[in-house]
């Protein structure tokens, strides 16, 4: 195994599991609040990665860019199309959030059991996958990005699905272990993609282009919008400062791993 393909495998597991372990936490312990500052977060961070490292690598390589704007555009309408077909979701509303969505929301959500939600996890993991194999792929420091971008995603969405999962009337160790079991995909994820993007390297900056517009889209289509129904200044102002923090956190980042 080469020392890219073992870090993209630790990459995912860890990725998985810390997001999986702490969604836990938070779910178990309705902590609703700190759910909805994550939430403000990893918007931030996510528009950051993708706006200032990931769209910038694909752009300074020798593919085309008038076509690396066509596959962006592709990539977005592709995930709203998955989306509307039900293949991803997108959700982190739980009984008892800052959300203003009517009791029973999750039951209503939860349908006639949790199978769905497991199912689309399972491809949405195997995407984050390939996202981080293509970021190790560009190097390690767009690796470790990539991942932290990811996780901030993940552990707000996975406590929506535990707690869509636990309204289905699954028990909560059911939930955690099938969970753990659909984000198992990731580290298959990974492993595809680094294969495939190893064999043809000439993907990698469209790649990293669908990195990207999977970033953008969740960002614009999932979380920034939540933050945009709470009307009142005092809901609006720390949410707009969080969003800022994950901006912040992100240059941090990249600041410290470019420093090295």
């Amino acid at each position: 195994m080469s020392a890219t393909l073992a870090f993209i495998v630790l990459a995912n597991l860890l990725s998985t599991v810390i997001s999986l372990g702490l969604a836990a936490l938070l779910s178990f312990r309705l902590l609703g609040g700190l759910v909805d500052r994550l939430v403000c977060v990893s918007a931030g961070l996510l528009l950051t990665v993708a706006l200032t490292h990931l769209l910038p690598e694909s752009f300074h390589s020798e593919a085309d860019p008038h076509t690396l704007g066509w596959v962006l555009l592709a990539a977005i309408l592709g995930f709203f199309m998955l989306e509307k077909a039900a293949l991803i979701h997108h959700t982190h509303h739980h009984e008892g959030d800052a959300h203003r969505h009517e009791h029973g929301h999750d039951a209503h959500e939860a349908g006639q059991g949790g199978w769905p939600i497991l199912i689309g996890d399972a491809f949405h993991n195997f995407a984050d996958g390939v996202v981080i194999a293509a970021a190790f792929l560009l190097d390690w420091k767009a690796g470790v990005l990539a991942t932290l971008a990811v996780m901030a995603h993940e552990i707000p969405h996975e406590v929506g699905d535990f707690m869509i999962l636990l309204n289905a009337g699954f028990a909560k160790k059911k939930a955690f272990v099938f969970q753990l079991i659909s984000g198992s995909s990731a580290v298959l994820g990974g492993i595809a993609g680094y294969f495939v993007l190893e064999a043809a390297a000439s993907l990698l900056p469209y790649a990293l282009v669908v990195a990207a517009a999977s970033f953008i889209y969740i960002s614009l289509s999932d979380l920034l919008p939540e933050m945009m129904r709470r009307k009142s200044l005092r809901q609006s102002v720390p949410e707009v400062l969080l969003v800022v923090a994950g901006v912040v956190l992100a240059a941090v980042v990249m600041g410290g791993l470019h420093a090295h």
